[in-house]
C-alpha cells in the first residue's frame, strides 16, 4: 500500500501524489481509497480503491531506474508493428503498460518511423506524432519526480545523457 505524500504512476493520468487513504465516507463499504492528485494537470482529484486491478498503480521509478534506462536506452529495441493498421493498437498497448522501457521502445519506434518518412519526402502521420508527445510526456514527467527536475529539465538532461553515451561509444569505435 502507498503512503500519504508518495509519487504513484496512475494508468494514463500519469505521476500522481497520494493526498489520502481512507474509507470513502457514505459509499456504504468498508474499501480503502487511494486520493491521487495528478502531477501535471491541476484541479482534479482521483479517488482509487486500494485494491483495484482494473488500472495499474505503481510507485515512481527511482534515481537509479532512470540511469539504468538511460544506460540501457541503445539495447531497448523498437515495437513490433508487422501490420500498421495494428500500428495505433500496439502504441495504446504501450502506453497503457505503465512501463518505462515500453514507452522508450514507443518514442523509438515512431521517432524512427518519422525520420524514415521525413527521408522519403513524406509527412510525419499525426498518429506518430500524437502517441510520441504522449509517450514523453509519460516518461520524462515520471523522471522529473526522480531527478527533482520539471518535466522539461528531465527531458534535457535525458536527451544530454543518452547523445553523451553515443559520442563516447563513436569515439570508442573510431579508435
Amino acid at each position: 500500500m502507498f503512503k500519504v505524500g508518495e509519487y504513484v504512476v496512475h494508468g494514463n493520468d500519469g505521476v500522481c501524489k497520494v493526498e489520502a487513504v481512507e474509507p470513502m465516507r457514505g459509499m456504504g463499504n468498508d474499501r480503502i481509497y487511494y486520493t491521487l492528485v495528478p502531477v501535471y494537470s491541476s484541479g482534479s482529484k482521483l479517488f482509487v480503491p486500494t485494491d483495484s486491478t482494473k488500472v495499474i498503480t505503481r510507485a515512481v521509478i527511482s534515481k537509479n531506474d532512470v540511469n539504468r534506462l538511460m544506460d540501457e536506452w541503445d539495447d531497448i529495441d523498437v515495437l513490433k508493428v508487422d501490420n500498421d493498421k495494428k500500428r495505433e493498437e500496439i502504441y495504446k498497448k504501450a502506453l497503457r503498460s505503465c512501463d518505462t522501457r515500453q514507452w522508450v521502445k514507443l518514442i523509438k519506434t515512431s521517432y524512427q518511423r518519422n525520420q524514415t518518412r521525413l527521408a522519403n519526402g513524406k509527412k510525419a502521420t499525426t498518429s506518430d506524432e500524437r502517441y510520441l508527445h504522449m509517450a514523453q510526456e509519460n516518461l520524462f514527467g515520471e523522471m522529473a519526480i526522480p531527478l527533482n527536475m520539471s518535466r522539461g529539465e528531465a527531458e534535457d538532461y535525458f536527451i544530454g545523457k543518452v547523445e553523451s553515451k553515443k559520442e563516447k561509444k563513436s569515439k570508442k569505435q573510431a579508435k
